[in-house]
């Protein structure tokens, strides 16, 4: 064993152990699409005199935290989105009316000295003969007339005190006293002097003279209007700390008090652009599921890889094994939160895992066939050095689209980004480190080195085999492929245009909720009986098992209400599985923000192509991603189905996949090319892609057997996603042989550029000849 193994093995074992570790003694933060719960985006607004920027929001999300704390929310968790955007999740939250409610109450709080009776009582209410009718003067801007807690209407002065000075307002039960529930005031500095000055002045008036009161405003209602205590003398006023607002308070009454007068005022109203509601049967159901789905895709991709490359493709599924503990532990070390399609993501991460070890066993193979007198260890070496510019470019674009999802995408779909991120960077690791130590150990073995048909890669592999006596002329007219991939571009356009493209909820606007019935209902008498109800304009679907789909346009939190009461005349007990409310600015930024993506996504790949590539090569990759993109859209279009977020992640990893094969065709036809510089570039091109079409058909295979899984069990939350990478995975495939060479083939006759310098990009100066490579285990010593 050298050096290099041992260190390589040394730290395998420690990153495990460390692995390992991190999973058993810490638990996974799951998103609320897993765990069920409510998620609330929040946009402030602007104000006559305040402006929603970045200081006045944080303002407003401390208040909204100090009201969301008084609901008994188990670990809420309230962030600043942007400039002027609160996130709110409320992990179990089922029925979102009551925290919509609390979060929503945006009106000022004020507190108001009593002038006396108002003027405008209401109709059902008479007055007494002794009550005092004399209205006062004319109440000016400021001056209200509302009606107190019983009814009775007040006239009010102008505010004196806001909820700003408020510190704090707590309920507590005087047990020894009888006096019951109260609430006990306490305010800041400057706003205790103005209180104090407020009650003082009531003090004045005489015991039950309604001007003794002192009246609480929220949202132009009188929450509460305390008489000052008789003890308290004219001008002399309650201090902050000894102020307490006495009543018939039940506890729940004394703590809602508290907790309107505590966090009552926010510096800038809002409003709910968002809402999400996903119930904990469908998390739970979505986690099990996409357990299974990594268990059998797994399972599949070990089995192919043992089958294919034997020793070595057993030695690649344990590192695949590792691969998973260790890209486990680094999102519960980071602390990222585990989304419904961030789990998508490191389910597919695990079939893709296998790119890097099937690029250096292909390499390795040829080294055997070319110089079948060579050694095991020397092949396999020189196998990961020719691999490694393929695996490098291959997973920088990977790494490029998930950087694209986590800054462009919105909620879940970051999740994804993060953990599709952390799936390349450990499958890297695992292939690069793991797997090499391995099969280092096992190359050194007489058995292994002698008996070539078991280590799985002193033998070329057969599909190359086929291929190569075969030799079939792929690129004699490359523009019969190019008319090909343009009738396919043709179909896809027209199943857009015909068919259309069903914009899901999130981009369009309105709400979408998904609801359980104890009893069967079939659409028909569904959608009757929520017309009947008064939601005429409702799209009924069935979705899941027998559940009902319910889209609609603008409808509140009440309206949903009613809506699940009338499917439950029909249905019995009706569950909300799922919740989605979108406001219509929201969708349309949603919407626009999805085309920044896809126009970024082009812009920059095409920008870290040409940086490595030929122009030509980054140029035709770019037309054979785009070509993909229309593809798979068409392809949904045809289908029917819906195109929402979810699926603008499975499109972006598209993109990385499809530019990801473009680049291991392209990086051995620059090496290729480079080294038979008068060959005929057709030649060369069709010589590079049948030496790499098993690298692309074994990595495929990887990450189709892991989607088919999650397209089989994933249920409708995982269906979608799924069947939009496995035709993006077929689609890419396609691409990248004949539609992005071909295309490089016709590009290359336009230009007038030498074929690319022997060893540029590998660091070979230019001009200069290149070093003959010794045997790794060739010492130099020579008789």
């Amino acid at each position: 064993m050298t050096r290099a193994t041992a260190v390589r093995a040394v730290l395998a074992v420690a990153v495990l152990l460390v692995s390992v570790y991190i999973s058993l003694t810490m638990s996974p933060r799951l998103g609320l699409d897993l765990q069920g719960g409510t998620r609330i985006v929040l946009q402030a607004r602007d104000t006559a005199t305040v402006q929603a920027d970045r200081e006045t929001t944080d303002r407003t999300l401390e208040v909204l935290r100090q009201r969301i704390d008084s609901l008994g929310v188990s670990e809420p968790t309230l962030t600043r989105s942007g400039e002027d955007r609160i996130i709110v999740e409320l992990p179990d939250v089922q029925d979102p009316r009551q925290a919509a409610e609390v979060i929503g109450r945006t009106a000022q709080l004020t507190f108001h000295a009593v002038e006396g009776p108002g003027t405008d009582q209401p109709e059902k209410k008479t007055p007494a003969p002794d009550s005092i009718t004399d209205p006062g003067p004319d109440p000016g801007p400021d001056k209200l007339t509302l009606p107190d807690e019983q009814g009775r209407a007040l006239a009010l002065g102008a505010p004196r005190l806001s909820g700003a000075g408020v510190e704090d307002a707590t309920a507590g039960f005087d047990a020894q006293g009888g006096a019951g529930w109260s609430v006990s005031l306490e305010f800041r500095k400057d706003a205790g002097q103005d209180w104090k000055q407020l009650t003082g002045e009531a003090a004045c008036h005489p015991a039950g003279d309604d001007r003794r009161r002192v009246a609480i405003v929220l949202d132009e209602k009188v929450i509460s209007s305390p008489q000052v205590d008789p003890s308290v003398g004219c001008g002399a006023g309650l201090p902050s700390g000894a102020t307490q607002i006495t009543g018939s308070f039940s506890a729940d009454e004394a703590r809602d008090l508290a907790l309107l007068i505590k966090g009552g005022a926010l510096p800038v109203p809002v409003e709910i652009v968002e809402q999400r509601t996903v119930g904990p049967t469908l998390g739970a159901a979505a986690i099990d599921a996409s357990a299974q789905a990594a268990l059998i895709g797994a399972a599949a991709t070990a089995l192919f890889i043992t089958v294919v490359y034997r020793l070595f493709g057993a030695l690649a599924a344990v590192a695949l094994g590792a691969y998973g503990v260790i890209s486990y532990a680094a999102l519960l070390a980071l602390g990222v939160t585990l989304t419904l399609p961030g789990l998508a993501g490191f389910v597919l991460a695990i079939g893709m895992a296998v790119d890097a070890n099937v690029l250096v066993f292909e390499r390795a193979r040829e080294e055997c066939a070319d110089r079948p007198k060579r050694s095991l260890r020397s092949a396999l070496t020189t196998g990961f050095k020719k691999a490694w510019s393929a695996v490098a470019d291959s997973n920088a674009t990977t790494l490029i689209a998930a950087g694209l999802l986590f800054f462009l995408g919105s909620g879940p779909v970051k999740g994804f980004g993060v953990t599709l991120a952390i799936g390349v960077v450990a499958s890297m690791f695992s292939a690069l480190v793991i797997a090499r130590a391995l099969t280092e150990i096992a190359a050194n073995s007489r058995f292994v080195s002698d008996y070539r048909g078991v280590n799985g890669i002193g033998r070329p592999g057969a599909v190359r085999t086929w291929l190569v006596r075969k030799d079939p002329k792929l690129f004699r007219k490359p523009v019969r492929w190019l008319v090909v991939s343009a009738a396919l571009v043709v179909v896809a356009v027209a199943g857009i245009v015909v068919r259309g493209v069903d914009l899901g909820v999130e981009f369009t606007g309105g709400r979408l909720v998904e609801y359980s019935t104890s009893r069967p209902v079939d659409v028909e008498t569904a959608r009757d009986s929520i017309a009947a109800a008064g939601f005429g304009d409702a799209e009924v679907t069935t979705a899941g098992d027998g559940d009902l789909s319910v889209r609609t346009g603008k409808l509140d939190n009440d309206g949903e209400h009613a809506l699940r009461t009338a499917l439950a005349e029909e249905g019995g007990e009706t569950t909300k599985v799922r919740d989605e409310l979108i406001g219509p600015s929201l969708g349309d930024e949603l919407r626009r923000n999805a085309l920044i993506a896809l126009g970024v996504a082009v812009a920059v790949q095409l920008a870290y192509l040409a940086a490595r590539f030929r122009w030509t090569f980054a140029v035709a990759s770019v037309v054979a991603m785009v070509h993909d993109v229309i593809l798979v859209v068409g392809a949904f279009a045809w289908l029917g189905r819906p195109v929402d977020g979810i699926f603008l992640a499975a499109l972006l990893t598209v993109i990385g996949y499809s530019v990801n094969d473009s680049v291991v065709v392209f990086d051995r036809v620059r090496e290729l090319w480079g080294a038979n510089r008068r060959t005929p570039l057709d030649t060369v091109a069709r010589k590079a892609v049948l030496q790499t079409v098993p690298r692309t058909v074994n990595t495929g295979m990887g990450a189709l057997f892991i989607l088919a899984a999650l397209a089989v069990l994933g249920g409708d939350s995982l269906a979608d996603f799924a069947l939009a990478l496995l035709i993006g995975i077929v689609v890419g495939t396609w691409s990248s042989v004949f539609t992005a060479v071909p295309g490089a083939l016709a590009l290359e006759r336009t230009t007038t550029a030498p074929p690319p310098t022997p060893g540029k990009g590998k660091g070979t100066p230019r001009g200069k000849p290149r070093a003959a490579r010794r045997d790794p285990l060739d010492n130099g010593a020579r008789v």
